[in-house]
């Protein structure tokens, strides 16, 4: 079982909150090199952004569909960024996570521990009445995943891994303000919807009790 290390961060600037990232990163990275083993040291960012797009490496620009004042003017930024995947939005409401851990030391590979990652959320929104699952060709977590016209998604998923070191994670909708996934094409897929938690069972739910769930979820499955 992991002992992750979780830091509450709050609300905080997309960049900044990247930089962190990566110091963190290069933390783990040297505790390997200077070990000459994999490095036990582990980090877990929780998360609120302000308004923000991020577009993935293998992503196509064309999926931001609000560009220069009108970016103003909805008070959101743009980064090219890192991970994988595509284009996704972050916000108030909300909750990011970003596990910083040495996939050797947990003596995984990336495809398993991505797919904790979803079973993590997947029982996270499970404790709401939710059913998440899987969508066949697409990331994140979706709701009625089979469904080929109610398919929702309500977690985006994109990766970096760094000789076995991970950074970025997952984004998981609370109580976020939905129109501004209006602005864009979430992760690539123009034809399917999005939704949040509180979308879903028509009340706010509080941030803190997110936060407690997915700490236990995912202390639970690595």
């Amino acid at each position: 079982m992991a002992n992750f290390n979780y830091i509450d961060v709050g609300l905080k600037d997309y960049k900044e909150c990247w930089d962190y990232q990566e110091e963190l990163l290069k933390n783990v990275s040297d505790d390997k090199r200077s070990l000459g083993k994999p490095s036990e040291k582990n980090h877990f960012l929780l998360v609120e952004h302000p308004h923000v797009y991020t577009l993935g490496k293998s992503g196509d620009e064309n999926n931001l569909l609000a560009h220069g004042e009108f970016l103003k003017k909805i008070e959101a930024t743009f980064y090219k960024i890192n991970r994988g995947g595509d284009i996704t939005y972050h916000g108030p409401g909300q909750m990011v996570g970003y596990p910083i851990m040495d996939l050797e030391y947990y003596k995984i590979g990336v495809r398993e521990y991505i797919e904790k990652m979803e079973d993590a959320i997947i029982e996270t929104i499970a404790e709401f009445g939710l059913k998440g699952g899987r969508k066949e060709g697409a990331t994140g977590i979706w709701l009625d995943f089979e469904h080929k016209v109610r398919a929702r998604k309500i977690c985006a998923i994109g990766v970096r891994v760094s000789r076995f070191v991970t950074m970025h994670g997952f984004a998981l909708n609370v109580n976020t303000d939905m129109r501004y996934f209006n602005y864009i094409n979430p992760c690539g897929f123009a034809s399917f919807g999005v939704t949040s938690i509180q979308q879903e069972l028509g009340k706010e739910i509080p941030m803190d009790e997110v936060k407690t769930l997915l700490m236990e979820k995912f202390n639970k499955l690595y």
